[in-house]
């Protein structure tokens, strides 16, 4: 992994890990992180590890939230409707990118365009570090669970 410079959405990533004052370093790799299994396989990590930034609309309102996940689970949409207090749908790539200025693939914990409620799988918690990705299909940065709690301030929830 040769130094080099990010790419526009990672460096938004870093520049906002920077200014949150936490030493987190994104790196930019050749193969692709768009899905948690490829993520998990660039890295060489158990897919458990991938923190997958899922957004969804929520039905009525239309506002959107972000469900920080583990990549071995599936958010179950009922059970974030008891959470939420609305039904929520997997939202389409115009809509991600509107509401994070992320593609789908590369949606970042943190640097989004807009103030987004969030969501964290506890299960992430049962893992001493993980990954998430940082603004592109290519970018990932590593944590602790309690780093992702900090830069995020969301809400531990079971999503399965």
């Amino acid at each position: 992994m040769a130094e080099h410079e990010l790419s526009t959405s990672a460096q938004r990533v870093q520049n906002t890990l920077n200014a949150l004052g936490i030493a987190l370093k994104v790196i930019e790799l050749p193969a692709s992180t768009r899905t948690a299994k490829d993520a998990a396989d660039a890295v060489g990590c158990d897919v458990g590890q991938i923190a997958k930034s899922l957004v969804f609309e929520m039905s009525v309102s239309h506002r959107p939230i972000l469900i920080i996940a583990s990549g071995k689970n599936r958010v179950n949409e009922k059970l974030m409707k008891t959470i939420v207090g609305e039904k929520i749908k997997k939202a389409h790539a115009e809509f991600v990118r509107s509401q994070t200025g992320f593609s789908i693939g590369g949606v970042s914990p943190v640097g989004h365009t807009k103030k987004i409620p969030i969501y964290i799988d506890r299960d992430l918690f049962n893992y001493k570090e993980i990954w998430a990705a940082a603004g592109t299909p290519h970018a990932l940065f590593c944590l602790t669970p309690d780093d992702l709690l900090k830069i995020t301030s969301g809400k531990i929830v079971a999503i399965h």
